[in-house]
């Protein structure tokens, strides 16, 4: 194992920083997520050099330069399937995916449900604050239907997307919905979905008092509930979707909508059974053979 003198044990919080304080605005929703996460990691006892995140673009891709990990910073969109490579190449570390609304549910929304479909073990935390705000303000697919932006300044006519009703509908086998402003509850979930074999997505209702001020935390606040305080219990898909059509102007369930578990797309190739890639040895590889037909 790496030695990491700069450690601590047991693993604390400040053990994932960086160094590099957060450029985030004033009151951003993404200071909750960062916390939950570091947070989530200390209970899983799991030191950065065994974890990955891969980022999209936005908002929510600056954490690359905040977390203590190996960190990827990916295009646009683009993502899931990094993350996905990055699972095949190495089994054993635990790949963690972070994106935002816009950069996973507009050019990343086929990869969303492909991954979704495969069932990939890695875990998907989506910034959703229902605004393209890296880009100062323009209505992304989560925005309410009448949103005002520099995009739509008479106010958006689409109909805004579902990520929960949609990873229902392709089959997820984790779905849940977090609070920015419910640190340690976001932080069980984010440990509950890493230790989930399968596909972990989660998605977090995530405040941006610069660009989307109408839905503050006290917004939140007074429309969020917990499914585990009704005694809900997430085996059942059908009651996941309809939960899942909640309008969130009225009610927002926070915790896990659904769970079950699948053969994830590793068991299909074998993996757990290998040596991970980048473990293996390419001193006896011969591509030689790969050659011949063009001969």
């Amino acid at each position: 194992m790496p030695y990491h003198p700069e450690l601590t044990n047991p693993l604390k919080v400040e053990d994932f920083n960086t160094g590099v304080f957060p450029t985030w605005c004033p009151g951003c929703g993404d200071f909750g997520i960062w916390a939950a996460l570091k947070n989530a990691l200390v209970k899983l006892n799991l030191p950065p050099h065994k974890v990955v995140l891969v980022f999209g673009i936005g908002c929510s891709g600056n954490f690359n330069n905040f977390g203590k990990a190996y960190v990827f910073h990916g295009l646009h969109g683009r993502a899931l399937p990094v993350g996905a490579g990055v699972k095949l190449a190495n089994h054993e570390l635990d790949v963690i995916v972070i994106g935002g609304d816009g950069d996973g549910y507009a050019e990343g929304l086929n990869h969303f449900i492909q991954t979704i479909r495969s069932n990939v073990n890695l875990t998907y935390i989506v910034h959703d604050n229902h605004v393209y705000s890296l880009t100062t303000g323009q209505a992304s697919p989560t925005s309410p239907t009448g949103f005002k932006s520099k995009t739509t300044p008479t106010g958006a006519f689409e109909y805004p997307f579902n990520p929960l009703a949609m990873a229902v509908s392709a089959g997820g086998s984790f779905i849940a919905r977090g609070f920015a402003g419910d640190i340690p509850h976001l932080a069980d979930l984010i440990v509950a979905g890493v230790r989930h074999k399968g596909f972990s997505f989660i998605d977090v209702m995530q405040p941006c008092p610069t660009f989307n001020p109408e839905l503050s935390y006290d917004w939140y606040r007074k429309r969020i509930y917990k499914l585990e305080t009704e005694g809900y219990a997430p085996d059942n898909r059908f009651k996941a979707w309809e939960k899942a059509q909640e309008p969130i102007s009225e009610k927002n369930a926070l915790g896990v909508f659904y769970q079950e578990e699948r053969p994830t797309l590793e068991d299909y190739y074998s993996l757990p059974q290998r040596k991970p890639q980048a473990q293996r040895s390419l001193d006896k590889i011969d591509i030689n053979p790969l050659f011949e037909p063009y001969k």
